[in-house]
């Protein structure tokens, strides 16, 4: 399979199978993760892997999107190893090194037969303090992942023309 076939496959999931990961594909996946490239190498990111009964439960009572998976990887930062732009004040790298992680995770995920759910729908301090987090580590993003029982949606093949999400100046 090309990159873009992979790429192309790759969707939403909003309904898991009552079915575990096998922990080789879940290896798999986490170094897929670890791999990512990160700003300046700094690697500030941590992937969360919640996928006890308690952990379940304590994300479930946070989002409605954890779509009954039986693993949701939670990606945060350290903002103490975050890289920072020295020619602009405010721009740091956490944010994006965590979706660039999170995207690597995705598609190896996709190759590996499983299925993700990117979540933002969650309150991202409650969640640290919940998780008893360092006040440091700061939560981007969640992430179900495990097996599909659904199909893709129509939205997932819905996409804009090339001639407006590029633009050659």
């Amino acid at each position: 399979m090309t990159f873009l076939e992979l790429a192309n496959k790759r969707y939403s999931a909003r309904k898991y199978k009552d079915q575990p990961i096998e922990k080789e594909k879940l290896d798999q996946v986490l170094e897929a993760g670890r791999i990512a490239p990160t700003a300046k190498n700094n690697q500030p990111v941590k992937i969360y892997v919640l996928q006890s009964k308690e952990a379940l439960e304590k994300i479930s009572t946070l989002t409605p999107c954890t779509f009954n998976a039986p693993c949701v990887l939670m990606f945060a930062y350290d903002e103490t190893l975050e890289w920072t732009n020295p020619d602009e004040e405010g721009i740091h790298s956490g944010v994006e090194d965590c979706s660039i992680v999170a995207a690597h995770v995705m598609l190896e995920a996709t190759d590996l037969g499983l299925e993700t759910c990117w979540v933002n729908r969650f309150p991202n301090a409650k969640t640290a303090q919940t998780f008893q987090l360092p006040d440091t580590m700061k939560p981007v993003l969640l992430m179900p992942i495990g097996y599909a029982d659904d199909e893709p949606s129509i939205r997932h093949t819905q996409r804009k023309d090339i001639h407006e999400i590029v633009e050659y100046l």
